[in-house]
């Protein structure tokens, strides 16, 4: 059994406690996370009226953080109007949203995240923002890792994401484990509102003793890049051994490179083929298998699921890094999401950096990732949507989710009329239940610029219930 299974306790916050803020010296540095909302925390047993995606309008009923029951819209017990439910019930009015799964983010870095400030280097290529990143790390401390990677992971929070799998370097410099230490503290920090997992990047230079330690202070899984290292090979072989020893699965960044021959796809499935059901398994990146032939891919895809192994596309950062060196038909820097899936892989898409050196953009939210993939990667809405979702949350080993009976009530309500309206359009306003809980609830606002900054504060609170009508958590007496 892989050690993610595991349930982790101690040091989690009482439920319904308000996440800590950013310390001064990361709000001076101008990087700022959304403010924990007056309903986070609050159990919902009833949504009322809200929409799926196969145009039902439905009332989806929640007990014990598990989606019980999805029924018709103004069923028994339910005000055909959206009133309350039975006495003593918290029921969320969910007329003119749809219930989707809330995101998962298979592959994040928080303990770069919105750097990009402080280090802002020229359009690189991915050796360049290595070299950048590295510079800059040498430079800071825990807290300073911990304030930007609380930040960031708040952001995913209220978009809509409810799990989180992060990388997080070794240093050579000073605490090695500093940047352990500072997630593992976000994911305390955090636990009633999102699920982390921290895999540690292993360099060829660190040893493993380092790597054992790292496991030990926090970290769930062994990572790493052996593509980059001297000799791929021996570096893959010594990482999955590191992970066999301790017990553990592997995330791995595979192949992110298009041009040469030092891949290690090879000899990551043979590896881990013979592991047993149920350890993570991830395969990063996989920029190479873009770049083969149809052959090479379909072979590539036949080993990928014969080892169990999941795939994690990031269509924003490599469409950022990779390809720089083409001024004609420039590649795209993407695994063939298709043909994978076609083969019979698990396939998830995430977002990968996030204004760090490695990317200067991104919006911390899964539907910026789906919108790419539909245009980059060639995929219909229904897949896009489903990479970031099901798709992601299989490749993190989580159980399923979303507003279906025996499912966890991890969801996103958007106001939206299909999904279509929100991979086009992204709506602000948001909904996001982690196991039945309110989590993140947002709403847009309308304001009049021509207003004093106290006058427009009770303006917006007017415009905004007159005219976006957000939802209540209503309770009833």
């Amino acid at each position: 059994m892989d050690t993610l299974t595991r349930q982790r306790g101690e040091g989690s916050p009482e439920p319904g406690a308000a996440a800590p803020r950013l310390d001064g010296a990361t709000a001076r540095s101008g990087i700022t996370a959304p403010e924990p909302d007056g309903t986070a925390g609050r159990q919902v047993d009833r949504i009322v009226g809200v929409g799926l995606l196969d145009g039902r309008v439905v009332d989806v009923d929640i007990a014990g953080g598990v989606v019980v029951a999805v029924t018709e819209a103004g069923g028994a017990g339910v005000d055909p109007a959206g009133g309350p439910g039975p006495a003593g019930s918290a029921v969320v009015d969910g007329r003119g949203y749809l219930a989707l799964t809330a995101p998962a983010e298979p592959h994040a870095h928080l303990d770069k995240a919105l750097s990009w400030g402080a280090t802002r280097p020229p359009g690189c290529d991915l050796g360049a923002a290595i070299d950048a990143w590295r510079a800059f790390a040498v430079t800071v401390d825990e807290d300073e890792i911990h304030g930007r990677a609380l930040a960031a992971a708040r952001r995913l929070v209220a978009s809509g994401t409810t799990a989180v799998r992060t990388h997080v370097d070794l240093h050579s410099e000073g605490d090695p484990l500093r940047g352990v230490r500072a997630l593992a503290r976000v994911r305390d920090e955090l636990a009633d509102v999102l699920d982390l997992q921290i895999a540690v990047m292993v360099r060829d230079e660190d040893p493993a003793e380092r790597a054992r330690d790292a496991i030990a202070a926090g970290a769930d899984l062994i990572g790493g890049a052996p593509h980059i290292a001297p000799d791929t090979a021996a570096e893959t072989h010594r990482l999955i051994d590191l992970a066999e020893e301790l017990g553990v699965g592997v995330d791995l960044h595979v192949d992110e490179f298009l041009d040469g021959d030092h891949g290690m796809l090879t000899a990551f499935t043979d590896r881990v083929a013979s592991w047993e059901p149920g350890r993570i398994r991830t395969a990063g990146h996989c920029c190479r298998i873009g770049a083969m032939d149809a052959s090479g891919q379909a072979a590539a895809a036949t080993a990928l699921s014969g080892a169990d192994v999941g795939v994690v596309a990031l269509p924003v950062t490599n469409l950022y890094l990779q390809g720089r060196a083409e001024c004609t038909s420039t590649p795209r820097g993407l695994p063939p999401v298709r043909a994978l899936l076609d083969g019979g892989v698990t396939v998830g898409a995430g977002a990968d950096n996030v204004r760090d050196p490695f990317n200067p953009v991104g919006r911390s939210d899964a539907i910026e990732t789906a919108m790419l993939l539909v245009i980059a990667a060639h995929l219909d809405m229904d897949t896009a949507w489903h990479l970031v979702t099901d798709g992601a949350r299989e490749v993190m080993g989580l159980p399923a989710a979303g507003p279906v009976p025996g499912r966890r009530a991890d969801l996103l309500l958007v106001r939206a009329s299909g999904l279509d309206d929100v991979i086009a359009d992204a709506p602000v306003d948001r909904i996001v239940l982690r196991a039945g809980r309110v989590v993140s609830a947002r709403a847009s606002v309308l304001v009049d610029p021509f207003l004093t900054q106290t006058s427009t504060l009770t303006q917006t609170s007017i415009l905004t219930q007159a005219s976006t009508h957000p939802p209540d958590l209503q309770e009833a007496p």
